[in-house]
């Protein structure tokens, strides 16, 4: 985690994007103006700063709700009505660095540290597994210990392990900002996403909440992380702000700053954007006045599907079930499920949260099964697919399918065949009876033709045989 060179011509695109300007506009929207921005969505037309400045602006009722309602019909268009699932699995909690939000921080002494042993990592992927998860989020604090070599070794045991009929089918890394040999490094051990979150794009309240002395204190190399990524190979970045350090309007407009450069620089914009919120954390004393609060979360959900129509959005179980459900209908099409991010909790009692040995507190503790069946109760197709990474859609030719919406015409059928492979191996049986009825209905909705045929024989085929893993 030694820094080196930043990336070729790296740029503060952030300050390029003069976002104090973009907030200190004033002036009512027009519904004409507003209207014609949505249709520009509506087409899959990802949007500018200045046309993301204007759904910000926008304040009148009417005008919200129109906002909410196109994100939600872009939900239906682009992505179906599938979720994809995964889970955290947090390796080691050591850390140098002493941010103010976070409950692993240098300084708190109230944090218990670990970091866990190779059978210990292996206990934790089995639980995984006999949970159903196919898709695991590897979370490392920022230590010399959690080098390049590390994680790529962690990385490489995990797709090691099995457990009676699971496997771990994606890796992808959330860890610290690399040098370009150590993302070389990582990404030739076969992860999916990267995901480094720049926490805040306010360079201001970037300082406050990071010491400077510290590694993460350096806001340029951190901003031009994800592109030192790219130029080592790694072909899909995941970005994200923690909301609730700066004002929320600003971090809206700095994640999409962000992807349009990387979509501009590297014809890859980011793969995901996670949307996770300021949480209690052990030992936090520090007052935070920029919380959001739940109607501009959502809100804030619903103007970034507008404004980046291809990327998936992510909510974590930071939020509680309830807020979960309904970001989930504004174009969330990630979160997950059965999540504990106490280290080695997976095969611990988890009625209660620890807080000394997580980093934060979680809103939504239900077990995958539980999360699943509420998916199905609301008309979602809970999804563990991994298609893409296995056939190469992936990186420039990702975003070929993703931007114009094809990419929907793969996600629905493998989205039902993981289904189908959790209701047989996984599932209670209240889950896999609506489970069931989803795959029968949606096949009913399918249009006719050869890729309805060859779904209708594999989804016998999972059901009547031990074979799985079948995808489109």
């Amino acid at each position: 985690m030694q820094k080196g060179r930043l990336s070729r011509n790296s740029r503060d695109f952030i300050a390029e994007a003069r976002i104090p300007d973009l907030l200190a506009e004033q002036g009512a929207v027009e519904d004409a103006r507003l209207e014609e921005i949505l249709q520009q969505s509506l087409a899959r037309t990802p949007l500018d700063l200045e046309q993301t400045a204007c759904l910000l602006r926008a304040s009148e009722p009417r005008q919200i709700d129109r906002i909410l309602a196109t994100a939600r019909q872009l939900k239906r268009d682009v992505y179906g009505n599938r979720i994809v699932l995964f889970a955290p699995l947090y390796v080691g909690n050591e850390c140098v660095n002493d941010c103010s939000y976070c409950g692993f921080r240098r300084s708190n002494r109230e944090a218990q540290r670990q970091s866990l042993e190779p059978e210990e990592l292996e206990a934790q992927v089995r639980a995984l597994q006999r949970q159903g998860h196919k898709r695991l989020i590897l979370v490392f604090g920022e230590h010399p210990d959690y080098d390049a070599r590390y994680i790529a070794e962690t990385v490489e045991s995990v797709y090691r392990i099995r457990e009676g009929r699971g496997e771990i089918r994606r890796v992808n890394i959330n860890a610290a900002p690399m040098d370009h040999d150590g993302f070389r490094e990582v990404v030739q051990a076969g992860i999916g996403t990267w995901q480094i979150f720049q926490e805040t794009y306010d360079p201001q309240s970037y300082a406050r909440v990071h010491p400077a002395q510290t590694r993460k204190g350096d806001y340029q190399y951190r901003l031009d992380s994800l592109s030192r990524a790219f130029e080592a190979g790694c072909e899909d970045v995941g970005i994200g702000v923690l909301f609730g350090l700066s004002d929320w309007r600003g971090e809206v407009l700095g994640l999409v700053a962000h992807s349009r450069y990387l979509l501009e620089r590297y014809g890859v914009g980011a793969h995901t954007i996670s949307v996770p919120r300021l949480q209690p954390a052990s030992g936090l004393k520090e007052a935070f006045p920029w919380r959001v609060g739940d109607e501009d979360f959502l809100r804030l959900t619903a103007i970034l599907r507008c404004a980046v129509p291809y990327t998936g959005l992510i909510v974590t179980a930071r939020e509680s079930a309830r807020v979960r459900r309904e970001a989930l209908e504004l174009g969330v099409s990630q979160i997950d499920a059965g999540s504990c991010i106490e280290l080695g909790g997976y095969t611990r009692e988890r009625a209660v949260q620890h807080l000394d040995r997580e980093q934060f507190e979680l809103g939504d503790m239900r077990s995958l099964d539980e999360v699943i069946h509420d998916l199905l109760a609301h008309d979602h197709i809970p999804s563990f697919c991994t298609a893409c990474y296995r056939v190469g859609r992936t990186g420039e030719e990702f975003m070929e399918y993703a931007i114009p919406g094809f990419i929907e015409q793969y996600c629905t059928p493998n989205g039902l065949l993981t289904l189908c492979e959790y209701l047989q191996d996984y599932a209670g049986p209240q889950t896999r009876k609506a489970g069931e009825s989803c795959i029968a209905r949606s096949l009913k909705e399918m249009k006719e033709g050869p890729l309805k045929r060859k779904l209708v024989l594999r989804l016998e085929e999972l059901r009547e045989t031990e074979v799985r893993d079948l995808y489109f």
